[in-house]
């Protein structure tokens, strides 16, 4: 696999990682303790962008795989727009997707519509509420981090066999 394309899904994983540390920080006082945070302190906007994070980069590894690098400005709008273009609008996903599953588990559509809501939440939830008011967001997003880089990375395994 392309050094690049691995960088980018390791970068993934670690912003998953860095999503559940974060939301268990803000949940558990144990930890809280250990940091010295008061109580009430939560980072449920931080769990919710570093999960936008993981989309992001997993989509452009499966970008790289064909060639495709996406570079300020606008960057996440274009790496948007041409993970759309040319994974999803032309079905390819969907068949390699189907490739792995035989039973269709989840759709390009999907994914995208995973991309497009993390995106916007992203930006909702980490410049325009209080964190604590995100937690149910927070765990969404866990969950849509991780449906969307388990599919893109199982599709990058599959096509380097």
């Amino acid at each position: 696999m392309d050094s690049l394309v691995e960088i980018f899904l390791e970068r993934a994983g670690n912003e998953i990682m860095a999503a559940e540390s974060l939301k268990k920080l803000s949940e558990e006082n144990d930890a809280k303790e250990e940091f010295s945070l008061p109580e009430d302190t939560t980072f449920y906007s931080s769990v919710i962008s570093h999960s936008y994070y993981a989309i992001f980069y997993a989509a452009k590894a499966i970008l790289l795989t064909k060639n495709i690098k996406t570079a300020s400005p606008e960057i996440h709008k274009r790496t948007f727009e041409e993970f759309k273009k040319n994974f999803v609008d032309n079905g390819m996903l969907d068949l390699q997707l189907l490739e792995i599953y035989r039973k269709m588990v989840v759709r390009a559509d999907d994914l995208l519509d995973i991309f497009r809501d993390e995106k916007r939440k992203r930006g909702d939830f980490t410049y325009q509420t209080i964190p604590q008011a995100n937690r149910g967001y927070a765990d969404d997003s866990i969950k849509n981090a991780k449906t969307f880089v388990s599919n893109i990375s199982n599709v990058i395994r599959k096509a380097k066999k």
